[in-house]
């Protein structure tokens, strides 16, 4: 099968494509032939040398894809040859050929074809088990979505305001600040407004109840100070950095909740209670395109160092996809 493999860490040109082994499906897996496959910021990541695959997994760039089962493996219930699917993977995306965790793989919303259903797990799994999860936003309450016009970002402002939330998105530019509006949000150009003075006026100097943050660094203070009493920070990202001086005083007065997570190294189980929570209640949402992702444009596979770069550039509006 044809994939892209990293050569070693470095730049974009350091993605190849090769001819690799079709992987076997074993037990509790499904093998599916890859009809498209989406570009995220941790297979930048990865391409650099910042974040490894688990011990296991194939050390292919590739965190989600959709096409058609092509083999199953032994103690699969659901799935059979020929099902369509989409599905989040630890790794092994970039490639014709994937395997994936039975219980990791969902069914294509309806309507949707392959190379739209393929930019919806990573996002849609990383906003879910983080906003609504650990976040705990709910219908009445206010959200700060950080990078409004990313992948997570699009994907966090439709979700947020389809569960009745009133959404606040930062963003570079006015072009990107016109998409997040597009999708319901009221938006800031972080480049020409500071951020922590229009959320004060916007909500009368209430804060908002929760933040999404893929920047983390010094944004960390600011969002302490853009939160209401019980808001809850999550930190998703660290595009700015890993390290932060904070005041904690108005940590304790406001009785604030500051936690983060990652999505990759958690366990099959853990990944397919998310799965399953977004079959049944934002699949739906999909279904009546009340939620779609955003997709900025679609790209050869063996143009991945393309790809690549144009996410680094920050110049997309949504996902990327790849399609071999």
């Amino acid at each position: 099968m044809k994939a892209i493999e990293i050569a070693q860490p470095g730049g974009p040109d350091v993605l190849r494509l090769v001819d690799r082994p079709v992987p076997t499906a074993g037990a509790g897996e499904v093998l599916v032939r890859v009809e498209a496959a989406g570009v995220n910021r941790p297979d930048i990541l990865q391409r650099l040398g910042q974040y490894p695959p688990p011990p296991g997994v194939s050390d292919l760039p590739g965190l989600e894809i959709a096409g058609t089962v092509a083999a199953v493996g032994p103690n699969v219930a659901r799935w059979r040859e020929g099902d369509n699917v989409c599905a989040l993977v630890a790794g092994g995306g970039y490639a014709e050929y994937c395997v994936v965790p039975e219980p990791q793989a969902l069914p294509l919303p309806r309507g949707f074809r392959p190379g739209e259903a393929a930019a919806i797990p990573e996002t849609f799994f990383t906003v879910w088990t983080n906003l609504f999860d650990r976040g705990r936003l709910a219908e009445g309450e206010t959200v700060l979505i950080h990078g409004g016009s990313s992948g997570i970002g699009t994907t966090a402002i439709q979700l947020a305001r389809a569960f009745g939330a009133t959404v606040f998105a930062t963003a570079g530019s006015d072009a990107k600040c016109a998409a997040c509006e597009r999708l319901g949000a009221r938006t800031i150009n972080y480049r020409t407004a500071d951020f922590v003075q229009v959320i004060r006026e916007s909500t009368s100097n209430t804060g908002v109840d929760v933040i999404l943050d893929i920047v983390g660094g010094d944004y960390l203070q600011r969002n302490i100070e853009c939160l209401a009493m019980h808001g809850r920070l999550i930190q998703i990202g660290l595009l700015g950095s890993s390290r932060a001086e904070i005041n904690l005083r108005p940590v304790m007065q406001k009785r604030l909740t500051i936690t983060g997570s990652t999505l990759r190294t958690r366990s099959v189980a853990e990944k397919g209670v998310i799965a399953r929570d977004l079959e049944a209640r934002v699949w739906p949402l999909l279904a009546s395109r009340q939620v779609a992702p955003v997709i900025d444009r679609t790209l050869p596979l063996s143009e991945a160092a393309e790809a690549h770069r144009l996410l680094e550039s920050g110049e997309a509006i949504g996902k990327i996809v790849l399609v071999p």
